[in-house]
């Protein structure tokens, strides 16, 4: 079985664009020969700055005869019917046959296709690629129709195996395929051939060409973290930037550069952020200090002065960006120390946040009474969360944020140290954006947690009532992101709080019921007023004969004409309004609590918790407390564990199920306590017992939230109730016993379902 090697060889390709279309290339390739009926054994990718590559080993040297048998219209079908199968299995109608059938003789067409060989095959699949490349973005170049990310200069295929290697043969746009490729750019940029990928890979490090991406990175981090611990230095892990700088270069070297000493006073993540993002270096730290002192850049090239050149360029290039940042940092600390973070939280109101939620200052002043109310709950200060959130967003009014908005909250927590800000509130500045993903970490500070959480509901709130929620895949405002962040915040800080009722406490802010009422009112009794005032000058002017002080009360009149139909208009649009805002009030906290749950439902999926399981607690009462539904699920979860919970549920669903079909039958709710005198069997005595000792244990224990002892008190009737029915009938003759039966059957469904809603257990 042959092995087949294809190079893309082109100008460079965005570092950022290398590893999906690496990815691409090998599922659109590999797709399409399997299609076509072709198998192989391996495949991989790669990609440089300059290439994409990639090899199949064990490919079949052609597709198998296929021989399809297909069944069409009845004989005497109606011409376009048989004319439609005809162009469906591609046969003439003399090519036919004609056999019989159930239902009376019907055609079939025998379609026999030809094997073909693979050259042909790769050949065709590979220029359906090239074409039609899933690029983010591509160009066309000269006079050509082709596009590409830039643009292609040749297109390497071969087919090889133990007699050689042969030229799949291909034409792409003028472009036709070969066994050469290229080395490196300056380095080796003389053509050559190759005979199979091993040949490849080899003579391209010849040629000064990493092929593989995981290893020009694993070169660059080794180069680095040895030339900076050679200086008792260390370098600030980034994988983001490693993969990109890989990306970047075929021939990595590494070259360590000094910073100069007139920016090391800077914050060391202003100094890492700035080079990262203008200059794509590596920051390196002295971890005595914690100072970022020097930077690694990777070249793409080997030099006769070992770099110093590139570096002389570079540090200029370095210095002139660190020059802005050193203004930016003093800058704002000179606004800060004069008038503190005030300065700048007064520009927040020039900021729109959203046309329809108002300005950054006007959302601020929400943040910050809804931490003051959730820092009781959390174990904070009302006063000094208020003061938080204050100033939590001011830092986006700061030059530094201007230039560098990934500072963010960063720069705030200096900026506030900075003003005289402590116990807390510098460090909520920074925390209270996290957590930002499902990996992030999680603030714990009290202060920190009261505005996090203040942060995210009122963006959550905010959204909903003007009806942007996330729909499918697209959520523009990142709210699954928030609500998320409140779950994790909520959970992994262990904090009893009321989502729908602080939800609906913020919805009265954001949209107010009450205070549009009672300008309603107001605006009623004006109405009412005026109207009155109208209709005394009415009649004083019907009553006087005098035309020149009918003129003015005329006139007087119809300027009132015209205030009345004012506030009528406004009485009208009020009402509109409160309805509006009614319907809001009453819809978000409850659907947004359903956004919450379905959020949860994803999080404990990930833990290991079964959506039935989280549903059935779901359903009980107090589950916009999210630590109380959580700790209710995992009693839950580790009951059903055992084979007890896992009977159990059997036990009450026929028990459940009995008893609805009673209930339904006789008209009749079996509600009313079943009582032992009437008990006859052993087994229905010690169902009674089993019952009032669960009782006895389960109403204290989820009075006191200890969900894991009422489970288990739950799960002790297993064995009671499956001897009940084992020994027990439930429709007895005799109306009375039947009749006590089902009341105390009603007893296993009221004890279990005070636990948890065990109706929607699954199984």
């Amino acid at each position: 079985m042959p092995d087949l090697l294809i190079e893309l060889f082109s100008e460079e390709i965005p570092a950022r664009m290398q590893t999906r279309a690496a990815e691409d290339l090998r599922k659109l390739v590999t797709d399409g020969l399997v299609e076509a009926g072709l198998t192989y054994a391996g495949a991989a990718a790669f990609s440089t700055p300059r290439r994409l590559a990639l090899s199949l080993e064990g490919l079949t040297a052609e597709s198998k005869a296929i021989r399809e048998e297909r069944k069409g219209p009845k004989v005497g079908a109606p011409d376009q019917a048989i004319e439609g199968f005809l162009r469906g299995a591609g046969v003439a109608r003399e090519d036919l046959e004609v056999r019989d059938d159930k239902k009376g003789q019907v055609y079939f067409a025998v379609i026999e296709k030809p094997g073909r060989i693979a050259a042909d095959i790769i050949a065709e699949v590979l220029e359906k690629t090239v074409r039609n490349f899933p690029w983010p973005k591509s160009m066309r170049w000269g006079d050509g129709a082709l596009k590409w990310v830039r643009p292609l200069h040749s297109i390497l295929c071969i087919l090889s195996d133990e007699g050689g290697a042969e030229i799949v043969p291909l034409d792409v746009d003028g472009i036709t395929s070969g066994n050469t490729t290229r080395g490196h750019r300056f380095l080796a940029p003389d053509a050559f051939s190759v005979t199979n990928f091993d040949d490849y890979e080899a003579k391209l490090k010849r040629a000064k060409v990493v092929l593989r991406a995981d290893e020009r990175a694993e070169a660059i981090w080794h180069d680095a973290t040895h030339q900076a611990f050679a200086l008792g230095l260390e370098v600030v892990e980034d994988r983001g930037l490693l993969a990109e700088v890989a990306g970047l270069v075929e021939w990595p070297v590494v070259l360590l550069g000094q910073i100069d000493d007139a920016f090391l006073g800077l914050p060391p993540e202003v100094l890492q952020t700035s080079m990262k993002e203008h200059q794509k270096f590596f920051s390196v730290r002295n971890p005595k200090t914690g100072r970022i002192e020097r930077f690694v850049t990777v070249a793409n090239m080997e030099t006769a002065d070992q770099g110093a050149t590139i570096l002389a360029g570079n540090q200029k290039v370095l210095s002139a960006r660190l020059a802005d940042a050193k203004f930016f940092w003093e800058n704002d600390l000179r606004t800060v120390e004069r008038q503190g973070m005030k300065a700048w939280t007064d520009q927040l109101s020039n900021v729109t946040f959203h046309a329809k939620l108002g300005s950054q200052a006007e959302r601020i002043e929400r943040i910050a009474a809804l931490a003051r109310e959730i820092a009781p709950h959390v174990g904070a200060k009302p006063d000094l969360a208020e003061e938080a959130a204050r100033i939590a967003k001011a830092d986006l009014a700061s030059e530094m944020v201007y230039e560098f908005p990934e500072l963010q909250g960063l720069m705030g927590q200096y900026y506030a140290k900075a003003a005289g800000h402590d116990d807390g509130v510098p460090e909520a500045c920074l925390e209270h954006w996290q957590p930002l993903g499902p990996s992030d970490d999680v603030p714990t500070a009290p202060v920190s947690v009261a505005v996090a959480l203040a942060d995210k509901i009122d963006t959550l709130t905010g959204f909903w009532a003007i009806d942007e929620k996330p729909t499918g895949s697209k959520d523009p405002f990142a709210l699954r992101r928030a609500a998320l962040g409140v779950i994790r915040l909520v959970l992994e800080n262990g904090l009893s709080l009321r989502i729908q009722s602080t939800v609906a406490d913020q919805v009265e802010v954001l949209a107010p019921v009450k205070a549009s009422s009672v300008k309603l009112k107001r605006s009623e009794e004006n109405l009412s007023e005026l109207k009155d005032k109208f209709e005394q000058i009415s009649q004083l002017g019907s009553s006087v004969d005098d035309e020149s002080f009918k003129t003015i009360l005329d006139a007087y009149l119809q300027d009132k004409r015209e205030e009345l139909r004012l506030l009528v208009d406004e009485v009208k649009e009020l009402k509109v309004d409160i309805t509006k805002r009614e319907k809001i009030a009453k819809s978000v906290p409850l659907d947004l609590l359903s956004f919450f749950h379905d959020r949860l439902k994803a999080f404990l999926r990930d833990k290991g918790i079964r959506h039935d399981i989280i549903d059935a607690c779901i359903a009980m009462p107090g589950n916009d407390d999210l630590t109380l539904l959580v700790k209710r699920a995992e009693a839950l979860a580790e009951t059903l564990a055992t084979d007890d919970g896992e009977n159990l549920i059997q036990g009450f669903k026929r028990a459940n199920n009995i008893l609805t079909q009673a209930e339904e039958k006789d008209g009749v709710e079996y509600s009313y306590g079943a009582d032992i005198k009437f008990a006859e069997d052993d087994a229905e005595k010690a169902l009674f017992a089993a019952l009032d000792a669960a009782d006895a244990k389960i109403a204290p224990a989820m009075q006191a939230e200890d969900f894991s002892t009422a489970m288990t008190a739950m799960a002790a009737l297993r064995a009671p109730i499956d001897a009940f029915f084992t020994d027990v009938q439930v429709n007895a003759d005799s109306e009375i016993l039947r009749r006590n039966r089902l009341n105390l059957l009603s007893r296993i469904r009221n004890i279990c379902l005070s636990v948890a809603d065990l109706n929607k257990i699954e199984g």
